[in-house]
């Protein structure tokens, strides 16, 4: 009675004991997030409201037929998006092996040996004067032949193992963010690369056109050298003028080429011709924009919820490692049939063995290393918190940019269009007093120089125009939905 007694006084100190080795575990740092609490009520001279242009499906913001078959192969066959949903797989995984973790191991065993032992041991002494069976002596070189199974369980005690199930579901939830932020990169990408290409489809459409003026004055040139009203210089400055647009054809059909095969390497496919409809470019009228309100890029945007989730998931992983610290409880127990002789293991219960023991284990000396785990665990939550910030205020400032970009081009594609219509008439009228021998070819260059440059401006305004819409959009959130 006094033996039981004393056991657990024992075991009582030692629950103690471990007790306060926990105790003394460090505290993680207190993180405040004053990005997110600070953050303006609305965008940079903007009225607050509550439509949000981010929300809309991207299949009614891309109206055009040809660009909605591209975003569509996009979306099946785009490696980069393929990758990103193995990371997703690869997540979910880690989520099962953490909730794995949670249940007890059980294993089946089997095991077959031989074993000699020293006859001046205890073991030895005492096998030499014990009889195995009547009238048998234990044999010098015993075998041993078992089968059963065992089990293994690590008890929870301090929610070590929750915590970290539940820093790996935040993980997971991040990834799929993740793969939300691509598909909304991915349609801007393409889309704003299909802009592009009608852009310079339009540009080469220009640059023939000037061709053929330019043709038409090398006659008119040629014909005045002729009657003595000009000179070869003039002709001279025609055909030069003539071999430098031509240049310029083929630089932008190499950049036509280009810019094809950039959006097919986006639908994950060989090189092959774009469908698109370049005609009606110069008469599209780019979606009106609207923001909403600053707070709703927090649910809206991919890349800040994929943010948010995972300080979430640091913050879990510094409280998971705190926990190290705490001593664990495991329990292991066996449970078969062992004996000398295949033939015994029937005999039961004789051949029945088993085996039950909790063990309670608490780091004491030469925590370096989890503390040093814990110290790691600790500044990638602070490093977390700062990667959340900065998305919070890229999106923001973002957004802000480009609601101001679209306001200014507004206003300098409206520009110019009346520069390229005055320097179309001008051209027009060069041409007639040039033929009059009433202006000279200096001019008439100059006069279709400055309208084909007028013209090339106000196409990459156009494409300007449409691209930044498509980053809005995706700076809204778009796409992903």
């Amino acid at each position: 009675m006094e033996n039981l007694k004393t056991n657990k006084n024992i075991i009582a100190i030692a629950s103690i004991s471990l007790m306060l080795i926990g105790c003394k575990a460090p505290m993680a740092t207190k993180i405040q997030d004053q990005v997110k609490e600070t953050i303006p009520q609305n965008f940079d001279n903007q009225n607050v409201a509550e439509n949000n242009s981010g929300i809309t499906p991207w299949k009614q913001f891309f109206t055009d037929p040809n660009l909605v078959n591209l975003i569509d192969e996009a979306l099946k066959n785009n490696q980069e998006l393929m990758i990103t949903l193995q990371q997703i797989e690869i997540a979910k995984s880690d989520v099962l092996y953490k909730n794995g973790k949670l249940s007890p191991t059980v294993a089946a065993k089997l095991g077959a040996g031989v074993e000699k032992v020293g006859r001046y041991t205890s073991t030895g002494a005492g096998d030499a004067s014990t009889e195995i069976t009547d009238g048998k002596e234990v044999p010098e070189n015993l075998g041993n032949f078992e089968g059963g199974l065992v089990a293994n369980w690590e008890i929870d005690i301090w929610g070590k193992l929750r915590t970290e199930k539940k820093a790996a579901v935040a993980h997971y939830l991040s990834t799929v963010e993740g793969k939300n932020f691509v598909l909304s990169s991915l349609i801007a990408e393409v889309a704003d690369n299909y802009y592009e290409l009608l852009s310079l489809d339009n540009q080469l459409d220009i640059i023939h056109q000037y061709m053929d003026l330019q043709k038409k004055a090398l006659e008119v040139a040629k014909i005045q050298k002729e009657a003595m009203a000009t000179t070869e210089l003039a002709v001279k400055k025609f055909e030069a003028e003539l071999a430098k647009s031509s240049a310029t054809e083929y630089d932008l059909k190499q950049q036509i080429t280009e810019k094809e095969n950039e959006i097919n390497a986006l639908l994950g496919r060989y090189p092959q011709p774009i469908a698109r409809t370049k005609e009606s470019f110069m008469s599209i009228v780019p979606q009106t924009v609207y923001t909403g309100i600053p707070s709703q890029l927090l649910a809206n945007r991919p890349d800040i919820k994929q943010a948010e989730l995972e300080l979430q998931s640091a913050k879990l992983d510094v409280e998971s490692a705190r926990k190290e610290f705490y001593p664990s409880l495991e329990i292991n127990a066996a449970l078969g049939l062992e004996a000398f002789n295949p033939s015994y293991l029937l005999k039961m219960p004789e051949s029945i063995a088993y085996s039950m023991i909790g063990e309670l284990a608490g780091p004491l000396i030469n925590k370096s290393a989890i503390q040093a785990n814990f110290k790691t665990a600790d500044a990638k939550q602070i490093q977390a918190l700062y990667e959340y910030d900065k998305t919070i205020l890229s999106a923001y400032i973002d957004v802000a940019n480009q609601m101001s970009k679209i306001k200014n081009l507004d206003k300098y594609y409206e520009l110019k269009a009346q520069e390229s219509k005055a320097l179309d008439d001008g051209i027009g009228i060069a041409n007639q007093l040039f033929r009059n021998s009433r202006a000279d070819y200096l001019e008439v260059l100059m006069n279709q120089r400055d309208a084909l440059d007028a013209k090339m401006e106000l196409i990459e305004a156009k494409e300007r125009q449409l691209s930044t819409v498509v980053n809005i959009y995706k700076s809204l959130g778009g796409g992903w939905k």
